[in-house]
């Protein structure tokens, strides 16, 4: 399975961008598709999580109310529409395809198997 992040950047704050996540190698319809980020010096942490059927989402009390997750099984793509963002936004942003097909069960590192490079979001203020 591979997965690559795109669309990160620079942006100011209070701006918006839309990460993509193009995935391939194996059928992930069944799994959830979750991104992640991590903050210099930080570990990396939880952002939101969308199940197959796109029913069922979970999001960071971070970042909920401003970012939206979604996918597009016909074309392997997976989304993070990020608004309002915030200089603490400012992290590497990955996806990644789980383990699992329940969101409730894919809050954690460890529950995701395989994982994107990562792309930069910089927010300045």
């Amino acid at each position: 399975v591979q997965l690559q992040a795109s669309g990160g950047g620079l942006v100011q704050a209070g701006g918006s961008l839309r990460l993509s996540c193009a995935a391939s190698g194996r059928t992930y319809g069944s799994h959830v598709m979750g991104w992640f980020r991590q903050a210099p010096g930080k570990e990396r942490e939880f952002v939101t999580v969308i199940n197959w059927s796109s029913t069922a989402t979970r999001y960071a009390d971070s970042v909920k109310g401003r970012f939206t997750i979604s996918r597009d099984n016909a074309k392997n793509m997976v989304y993070l529409q990020m608004n309002s963002l915030k200089p603490e936004d400012t992290a590497v942003y990955y996806c990644a395809s789980g383990r699992y097909s329940l969101v409730s069960s894919s809050l954690y590192e460890y529950d995701y198997d395989y994982w994107g490079q990562g792309t930069q979001v910089t927010v300045s203020s």
